[in-house]
């Protein structure tokens, strides 16, 4: 039997409505589908973050009425945006984390890792998540190539209590990182690779960054950052630095970058 557009209308008009509460750090509530319960520590756009009292951390998205606050269901709703206001009362990370009124103790490393494939590639993640992950206590550690990936993840030895979460460039389909992702992902579920399409991280930087429309084409067979470097007229040594400094958030990085570090955090955490 199709169903009518009014009867449609009809259930949406009679469906529960729950109280909202505006969420903040440091607010006690308690997921309705998994009873998890622990205080607010993290707020993004789509999500909040609980710490329950063993330290565990745990991600929840927005729904109506799917969080407990005092044994009642609410809907949780991000704070009215005032910037001027905000900016005097809070602190909003790099990654657009809403970070934590109180000082928040040190987290002893987790037996997890994020894993990058260079240097460059470490340090934007610690640029942009830093906060987040030293509150989270996720390590992230530079690889030098994923050539021996294969060999390297099951040397790490992944299991329910260390995970292991991956983040290579040019992840597309066809190419030899998509290859290497599907064959350590088959091998353990306690693994996930997760990745950009560029080729190299400096490409994750929108080019608005350092005041271009577009990065420049490098002919094929030249190595990406030199070809970048030598259109841009700019010394290799130190492009680099000043390209990283220039991003002050993750709005000022590529969503499918962006995307790939956030679902990697969650998937450890």
């Amino acid at each position: 039997m199709t169903r009518d557009i009014l009867d449609e209308f009809e259930q949406q008009r009679t469906r529960p409505r729950y109280p909202e509460v505006a969420v903040r750090t440091g607010l006690v509530v308690e997921d309705r589908a998994t009873g998890f319960c622990g205080d607010v520590v993290k707020i993004t756009v789509e999500a909040v973050t609980l710490r329950d009292r063993r330290g565990n951390h745990r991600h929840f998205r927005y729904k109506p009425g799917g969080f407990l606050v005092d044994g009642r269901p609410v809907t949780l709703v991000r704070p009215a945006t005032n910037a001027a206001a905000q900016a005097a009362t809070t602190r909003v990370t790099a990654s657009g984390s809403i970070a934590s009124a109180a000082p928040v103790r040190a987290q002893v490393a987790r037996a997890s890792r994020i894993w990058v494939e260079g240097r460059h590639d470490a340090e934007l993640v610690e640029h942009v998540w830093g906060d987040d992950l030293r509150e989270l206590g996720i390590v992230v550690e530079p690889m030098h190539g994923i050539d021996h990936l294969v060999d390297a993840v099951a040397e790490f030895g992944p299991s329910p209590e260390r995970r292991l979460g991956v983040l290579v460039d040019h992840l597309v389909e066809g190419s030899k990182e998509h290859r290497l992702a599907t064959t350590v992902m088959r091998s353990s579920s306690h693994v996930l690779v997760t990745g950009h399409p560029f080729v190299d991280v400096w490409q994750g930087v929108r080019p608005r960054a350092v005041g271009i429309d577009a990065w420049p084409q490098v002919p094929r067979g030249q190595p990406w950052k030199d070809g970048v470097c030598a259109a841009l007229g700019a010394d290799p040594a130190r492009f680099w630095p000043q390209l990283r400094n220039r991003v002050r958030t993750y709005a000022d990085l590529e969503p499918q970058l962006v995307g790939a570090v956030e679902r990697l955090i969650d998937f450890l955490t």
